[in-house]
This record gives structure tokens, C-alpha cells and sequence, in this order.
């Protein structure tokens, strides 16, 4: 049967685009890596076929019991096998790999807490959209409690990773209803869990969705990393780097030189090996998960340090805007967090401001990355009006200095960096 929309995605709604209504993702979102949400379900009679032949059993059959009558749970089973699972991790729009069909969903179907848990994730989305209230997520999340007890009480059933994903999710619901409080006490319980199974990276051997999962959304969460990172040659119980962090090689010729000015060595060290990564990006491009991994071991190396320069800290902050830009968000908006970096960015380009220096290259990176990763937001203005301290004022000289101090040409949108620095240019 065709499928069809009632209206088009949220983002292209107000962006007043054309949507070619593509589920779980139209492609417009998929290309500006921004979540797709419909305002209604697409109007279609049955399940996505592929979906279903990925179980052995039927989801629709044999699933764990619920005091929810039968149609409602086959229409939130239906829901977060389309449209949860891949706004979840948008890494992967395929049916037959996406983790969260593959891994997530067969624990599911044998775990009744991480069964009510989904469902949960499901009905919260379905209710939201609805602005009736949340009756039936309450009543699954009560639930949800209840037998996650009753595994937590159990060492062995504890460290399942069908525990783990529970926890960390429900997490994720009550932060994003605001209760902070109780978001903060999940992330501690899943830490505990974590550490039961001898630390993150063990966990990441077994299970990598719940390793990069727990790792991630935790850091969102709490507003700063939560567990500690590999060395860079893989050594320790921490997020380990991708293999690509462990490539040497010379500095291109254009590259700005970092050498020429005092930087904090942990930061500069980052800088250098993450030009190495992007360079050998153009030739062997990154996969989604990859960069994930990447993005996710290089913000909880640089939100464990601290300085007291301010020009290594632009330098830092800057480096996580850059990556939180390529990435997009992931299992959620990292609204929150991006927030507190902007204004942390803001603070140190103002105290960078009262230090003698030339303006170079730097100077144009930072407010690019500023621009490009505040867009929507409130300092999106702050950054705008900074023009005058980033030198050029031609866009073809300031991409030259954003391409020397870091720059990926496959992850980058080169259009989208053009867009905000002439704009700026017509103030």
C-alpha cells in the first residue's frame, strides 16, 4: 500500500521547505543531520514488512505482558520499530543494521523492564505530539520502576545489558520532562552498574549501542563526562579512541601552526590528531558510528580538562562545537550542553579580548564555529556581532584560515559556513 503523509516534517514546516515526506527520515533532514519528526503517523495499514522479518518471533504476537490493552501496545510496538528506533540513532537508517532493531529490540521482546521501557519511549513521543497529557507513560513508567527493581536486586540480572538500557533510557525521558533530579539519580545507578561490569570500555566489548549509549547520553545529562577516556594508544578502562587516532604523519604545508603559540599540551595534542583523522577522511571517509566514537572520546577528553588560558580554552571549546556540528544530535538533543559550551566560548573570547595578539587565522575559526553552532539559539547574535575581530572580511580568505586550523571537507558543509559568515557580512 503507498504510504502517505497527512503533512510535512516539523523542520521543513518551519523552514517553509518542500518535504518529500521520507520516513523514518525525510531527506532534507537526513542532509542538515537534524531530527525528523512528523506531526502525524504516516497513514499507512500495515507494518513496514522488512521491519518484522528482522525477529523470529512476531512483535506483534509474543511480547512480554502489559496492563495496556492489546491495539495500544501494537501501535507503540509499531512506533518505535519505524520512527523511535531510528530518532534514536540516526547514525543508521537501515533497517537491517540499525542497533536498535538488531540488538535493542530481540532484548526487548525478553525483558519485560526494557519491553516497558520502550514502549514507554514510544507512548511519551505519541503524547507529546498529542498535548493530552502523559496518563499512559506514567502508568508505563510505574511499571517500568517496579521490575527494574526487581533486576537491580539481582546481581547477575544487574549488569544485563537489557538493565543497562533501561536505566540509561528512563533517564532520558524524565530529563526531558524536566525532572532533573531524578534523571541525575538514574545516571548514578547506571554508573554503578557500569562499574560492576568492570568499567565502560568492558561494556563497549559486549554491547556497543548500550556502551555509546550510556556514555554519550550520561555526559548530556550531567553536563560534563561522567567517565573517564583511553590513552591514546587504547590503554586503560575508559572510552577508547578510534583506531584512526593512532595514525602519525606529517603537518600539511597550510595548516596553521599550533607550535607558534602557548596551548595547553592535551589540547594541542587533540587539534593535531584530529587534523590527521579529518585528512585521512577525504580519502577513507568515516563512517556515522565511527564518528560518533570520535566525537564522543574527543568532547570527554576535552570537558575533563581544564585551564586557566583563555586562548586554550577558545581552542577547546571550539574544537567540541566543531564536533558536535559534524555529528548532529544523537539519541537526543544536546541542546543543554551545547548551551553551556556557547557560554563558556563566550566568556573566554571576551577574556581572550584583553591579551596582546595579532588577529590571524584562529580568530576566523572561532567565530565560524561560534556562528554555525549557535544558529537558532540565543548567542547566535553574540557571534554575528564579532566580525570585526575575525579579520577577512571576504569569504574566500576566511575559509582559507578556517581550512588551517581544522577543517574536514567530507564531514563539513562548506555551503552552510558560507551562509553564516555572508550574512554576516550584510549586517
Amino acid at each position: 500500500m503507498r504510504q502517505t503523509l497527512r503533512r510535512s516534517c516539523a523542520a521543513c514546516a518551519r523552514a517553509k521547505h518542500s518535504c518529500d515526506l521520507r520516513t523514518p527520515r525525510c531527506s532534507r533532514c537526513i542532509k542538515r543531520r537534524v531530527p525528523c519528526v512528523y506531526a502525524n503517523e504516516p497513514l499507512t495499514a500495515v507494518a513496514e514488512p522488512l521491519t518484522l522479518a528482522r525477529f523470529s518471533l512476531d512483535p506483534f504476537d509474543s511480547y512480554p505482558q502489559t496492563r495496556l490493552p492489546r491495539g495500544h501496545v501494537q501501535r507503540l510496538i509499531h512506533s518505535f520499530l519505524n520512527k523511535i528506533a531510528f530518532q534514536y540513532y540516526p547514525l543508521d537508517l537501515s533497517a537491517t543494521s540499525n542497533p536498535f532493531l538488531i540488538s535493542w529490540w530481540p532484548l526487548a521482546l525478553g525483558d519485560p523492564a526494557l519491553f516497558h521501557v520502550s514502549l514507554q519511549a514510544a507512548c511519551l513521543d505519541e503524547e507529546l505530539l498529542a498535548q493530552k497529557g502523559f496518563q499512559t507513560s506514567e502508568l508505563l513508567m510505574a511499571d517500568s520502576v517496579a521490575l527494574l527493581r526487581r533486576k537491580v536486586e539481582d546481581a547477575s540480572l544487574a549488569v544485563q545489558d537489557g538493565t543497562m538500557n533501561s536505566v540509561i533510557t528512563l533517564a532520558t525521558i524524565e530529563f526531558g520532562k524536566g525532572n532533573i533530579e531524578i534523571s541525575k539519580m538514574h545516571v548514578d545507578g547506571v554508573k554503578r552498574l557500569v562499574r560492576m561490569r568492570g568499567g565502560i570500555n568492558a561494556v563497549r566489548q559486549t554491547s556497543p549501542l548500550t556502551a555509546r549509549m550510556v556514555s554519550w547520553v550520561s555526559m548530556l545529562i550531567m553536563g560534563h563526562p561522567q567517565f573517564e577516556t583511553q590513552d591514546d594508544v587504547s590503554i586503560g578502562d575508559g572510552i577508547p579512541p578510534i583506531p584512526e587516532w593512532q595514525v602519525d604523519g606529517d603537518p600539511a604545508q597550510d595548516l596553521y601552526d599550533i607550535d607558534s603559540i602557548d596551548v595547553d599540551d592535551q589540547v594541542k595534542n587533540v587539534l593535531v590528531r584530529l587534523r590527521r583523522v579529518f585528512e585521512r577522511a577525504q580519502h577513507t571517509p568515516l563512517t556515522s558510528t565511527r564518528l560518533h566514537d570520535l566525537t564522543c572520546f574527543v568532547v570527554h577528553r576535552l570537558l575533563s580538562s581544564d585551564t586557566q588560558s583563555p586562548l586554550t580554552e577558545c581552542i577547546r571549546h571550539a574544537i567540541i562545537l566543531n564536533m558536535l556540528i559534524i555529528q548532529g544530535p544523537t539519541y537526543y538533543s544536546h541542546g543543554v550542553i551545547l548551551d553551556m559550551i556557547l557560554t563558556r566560548f563566550r566568556v573566554n573570547m571576551v577574556n581572550l579580548d584583553s591579551t596582546f595578539r595579532e588577529r590571524d587565522a584562529l580568530d576566523v575559526w572561532f567565530v565560524s564555529m561560534g556562528m554555525v553552532a549557535s544558529a537558532g539559539t540565543t548567542h547566535y547574535r553574540w557571534f554575528k556581532g564579532r566580525r570585526a575581530q575575525a579579520g577577512p572580511r571576504a569569504w574566500g580568505n576566511a575559509f582559507v584560515g578556517i581550512k588551517s586550523v581544522l577543517w574536514t571537507e567530507a564531514l563539513q558543509s562548506r555551503e552552510v559556513f558560507r551562509a553564516h559568515w555572508e550574512a554576516v557580512l550584510e549586517v
